[in-house]
């Protein structure tokens, strides 16, 4: 395909919740060492009470199923709140829309005895409030150093967030009342084949990664990239990707 092709095509993709799919074979990224799913379901087996943040589509909290008797769940991005609520709603999970306060949750104080984070942004103060005396707290985040290697390539400014990382999330905790329980940090290897790939990612799927980022303003980079990968180049990027599991004192 065409430059033009590719990008035209990655622009009127339609894309429901935080569906990675759309990049099979395009975007060929590895895992980090740990098993979230696995860190997760130890401690989801006695849970009476759960909340996932930044819930997405839900696409993941729904993997989980079966759920805990009182299953809840935040989002902050209107377009996947309905696509959330009618993925979860038969599970009997509630779904809150956030968009107007990310960092307000809508619960009652100590509600929950487990709270979960796949990716999404939290604020430790209110997870202590949401949670119950010495319930737990897992998160797998995405660092600051994530695909920097893309906003290079484009000659785009570095990530707003480029200081996120373990030590950091892991202070943050310990001084709102946590005990850091597990946390592990790696930068875990990918590789971009195509242009289309690229867009896809940086307008629908990760936006953030480069705020002002539009196919139009990005052109002339967008084709010196694509001339690249054309020639049987590739894009290696790493994923900067860390965990933490901590309990509230």
């Amino acid at each position: 395909m065409t430059f033009r092709e590719l990008v035209d095509a990655a622009v009127d993709t339609a894309i429901e919740g935080w569906d990675f799919g759309v990049l099979d074979g395009r975007y060929l990224q590895g895992e980090p060492s740990w098993d979230y799913r696995e860190l997760v379901g130890r401690p989801l087996r006695s849970a009476t009470a759960l909340l996932d943040l930044c819930t997405g589509g839900g696409e993941f909290l729904s993997s989980l199923a079966p759920l805990p008797p009182v299953t809840a769940a935040t989002e902050a991005h209107p377009p996947n709140v309905a696509v959330a609520r009618r993925r979860l709603g038969p599970f009997g999970v509630r779904v809150a829309d956030v968009s107007a306060d990310p960092g307000r949750l809508p619960f009652d104080d100590g509600a929950f005895d487990l709270v979960l984070s796949r990716h999404g942004a939290y604020v430790p103060a209110e997870v202590r409030r949401v949670l119950a005396p010495g319930g737990l707290f897992v998160t797998q985040q995405v660092g600051g150093r994530d695909l920097a290697e893309l906003n290079a390539a484009l000659a785009a400014p570095p990530h707003t967030y480029r200081t996120w990382d373990l030590d950091t999330a892991a202070r943050e905790l310990e001084r709102h009342g946590f005990t850091v329980a597990e946390q592990r940090e790696e930068l875990v290897g990918g590789v971009l084949h195509d242009i289309g790939a690229v867009v896809l990612l940086l307008l629908r799927l990760t936006p953030w990664q480069i705020p002002d980022f539009d196919p139009t303003s990005y052109e002339t980079r967008l084709r010196a990239l694509h001339d690249r990968l054309a020639a049987g180049d590739t894009l290696r990027v790493h994923s900067h990707r860390f965990l933490l599991t901590a309990r509230l004192r």
